[in-house]
């Protein structure tokens, strides 16, 4: 398989980091809060990899932490004093929250102020994507995902999309953000009948259900952009006594029928982090 045919995330990404930064200079100050809560080790990581981000494109970064047994009204009293923070146009509530938040999680997200909710996760800004505005924020992942899309082909109108998941994490918004560039979009899931049919009838083909590359070779239409949302650790056993990530598509049975393709790691993970500075900048633009 030729290079050509990998969409390289980690360059596209630095690219739009690049145009950020510029964007940053022209602004007084942009600014992004991170809210976490509790000591889950792989938000710890996401988190420092968001704030050493922030910090290359010139966009003022603060952290609010709260321990494991946080009560919800300690972490509603941050997300109130940051909505209220003049300088901070963008909060972050990292997720997911501990167990004994588990359940108030989405009141917490709902009482971000739409204007600085950067995940795009608010009932107001989930509105506006299915509405077409273009003011709203959207969420990143979806977003980058899309951006990678349009690096192999710019006008993707009248393409076949199908989107494996339906979360409103990523699922329902990606699919909105393609029904915006003109496409046609079968929302796949789980209890979807004949699901390889489906996917073998796609142009570009995306996949975010969590399961380590389920998408086979026989799912995917000779010359489909495929884009791989997916984050799965492979037990030590299957990888010769070393862990291994991979994706929800099965790479190296795929990449020589598509036309192009996201590896993982490398493919959309570094959009998204890219997608929340430019998130923040644009909520700074629209204040």
């Amino acid at each position: 398989m030729s290079d050509e045919k990998i969409i390289d995330g980690k360059a596209i990404a630095a690219a739009l980091r690049e145009e950020i930064a510029e964007d940053v200079k022209k602004k007084v100050t942009v600014g992004l809060a991170v809210i976490l809560v509790g000591d889950d080790p792989a938000s710890h990581v996401y988190v420092n990899n968001k704030i050493k981000a922030c910090k290359a494109a010139g966009i003022n970064s603060i952290e609010r932490r709260l321990p494991e047994n946080a009560t919800k009204h300690e972490v509603l009293d941050v997300i109130t004093s940051l909505n209220n923070h003049p300088d901070i146009h963008g909060i972050l509530l990292q997720l997911p929250l501990p167990k004994n938040l588990a359940d108030e999680q989405e009141k917490l997200v709902q009482s971000i102020n739409p204007s600085k909710d950067v995940d795009g996760l608010t009932q107001a800004n989930a509105g506006k994507l299915f509405l077409g505005l273009d003011d709203g924020l959207v969420p990143c992942t979806p977003q980058g995902s899309l951006r990678l899309i349009k690096s192999v082909q710019e006008d993707i109108t009248g393409m076949h999309a199908v989107v494996i998941g339906r979360s409103n994490l990523f699922g329902k918004p990606m699919a909105q953000l393609l029904l915006q560039e003109n496409c046609t979009v079968t929302i796949a899931h789980s209890r979807t009948k004949n699901l390889a049919e489906v996917c073998k009838t796609a142009d570009i083909l995306v996949a975010a259900v969590g399961r380590p590359k389920m998408v086979q070779a026989d799912w995917v239409k000779d010359g489909a952009i495929v884009i791989d949302v997916g984050i799965n650790r492979l037990p030590p056993e299957q990888e010769g006594g070393k862990s291994k990530l991979c994706g929800d598509v099965d790479f190296d049975a795929v990449k020589d029928i598509a036309s192009a393709i996201t590896p993982v790691p490398g493919g959309v993970g570094p959009m998204t982090i890219a997608c929340l500075l430019a998130n923040t900048v644009k909520a700074a633009q629209n204040k």
